[in-house]
């Protein structure tokens, strides 16, 4: 057996193969970062039990990493095969812009604000479409044209932002139907459940299915971990990576009609460090940057420890400052894990 046919059996073996689900967690890093996560949750809840531990928190919380959640979803597939994607939060952007400039464009006066189920559908397309597009032409230039993806996604996060801001003059978008606000944004279903969880959730758990369970999640491993060795054992790696880049601007283009039906603006300034988030909740959820190796649970797990961060320092009244710190050192941890598990691995 060739080393490169090693390396793709060792690789799907590791998402799929003979050990337990426990057994390959406890060996990657997402069993160390969950327990990570753990630990946070119950030191701010034994510092501020009665902010920190309650429903509306966690409630709160959910919402503001369900956009994330789904960005970081596609991610997962992308940094698996051992690429990267700067543009999903400029995808993102682009995608509600589009959205909301088709809604205002539907409604009589320009105004979506009380526009109905009809045209909140089409604005849903729209988005969809045009977060896909942009996924479509990424995995065209990585996969076909052979440019490395951190040089055509560093291209097009620039091309995608400055054609949202063209689209409305630099300006956001505010015309937003208020049904889809009420409904999406900020309604409940499940006893109390927010509706924008319940469609990160489902999505999450798609994603999830895709990958570990389907021969697409197999090939994505296989990518990931030998390209070379997977084409000439019968994987059209090029249509394939064209097919992950576009997957992950089909979820950039969900995100942005979720972020839309949230803030009821597309709030452009909010979303411009999003990609690195992503990038950086995958990587802390034990998603190499190698390749070959990543699950989603991981990268649940990895959006959550900024959120958690984030929410605990508000509440105990510790400065943002401190958050960044203390994220940029989980990350750097995580990689620094993986980097040792692949020497150990290397040198059996």
């Amino acid at each position: 057996m060739s080393t490169g046919t090693k390396e793709i059996q060792s690789s799907v073996e590791g998402g799929f193969g003979k050990r337990s689900l426990g057994q390959r967690l406890i060996a990657a890093n997402t069993f160390w970062i969950a327990l990570v996560l753990i630990a946070l949750i119950i030191v701010f809840t034994v510092i501020a039990p009665e902010q920190f531990a309650t429903l509306f928190t966690f409630q709160t919380l959910l919402i503001e990493t369900s956009v994330l959640l789904v960005l970081s979803v596609g991610m997962t597939f992308v940094i698996i095969t051992s690429g990267i994607d700067l543009s999903v939060g400029s995808v993102l952007i682009f995608a509600g812009m589009v959205c909301g400039k088709t809604m205002e464009a539907l409604s009589p006066g320009g105004n979506a604000g009380s526009a109905g189920w009809g045209v909140i559908t089409i604005g849903l397309v729209a988005a969809v479409v045009s977060g896909t597009v942009w996924g479509l032409i990424n995995g065209f230039l990585i996969a076909v044209a052979k440019i490395p993806p951190l040089i055509v996604t560093l291209g097009t996060m620039g091309a995608a932002l400055g054609a949202a801001y063209l689209l409305n003059n630099g300006s956001d978008v505010r015309s937003v139907p208020t049904v889809l606000n009420k409904t999406l944004g900020y309604g409940t279903s499940l006893g109390g459940v927010p509706n924008l969880v319940i469609v990160a959730v489902v999505i999450t758990l798609i994603g999830a299915w895709l990958l570990h369970t389907t021969k697409f999640g197999r090939y994505t491993y296989a990518v990931g971990s030998n390209a070379e060795a997977a084409r000439r054992s019968g994987i059209g790696v090029t249509a394939h990576l064209l097919k992950v880049y576009t997957l992950t601007g089909f979820l950039a283009g969900i995100a942005g009609f979720m972020s839309l039906a949230y803030y009821a603006s597309t709030t452009i300034t909010a979303h411009t460090t999003d990609n690195l988030n992503a990038i950086a909740a995958t990587v802390m959820g034990g998603t190499s940057l190698f390749g070959g190796v990543g699950s989603v649970l991981g990268t649940v797990i990895g959006v959550f420890i900024p959120a958690v961060l984030k929410k605990g320092f508000n509440i105990t009244q510790v400065q943002d400052f401190w958050q960044m710190i203390a994220v940029g050192a989980v990350l750097i941890a995580a990689v620094w894990f993986d980097q040792r598990r692949r020497r150990q691995r290397n040198s059996r």
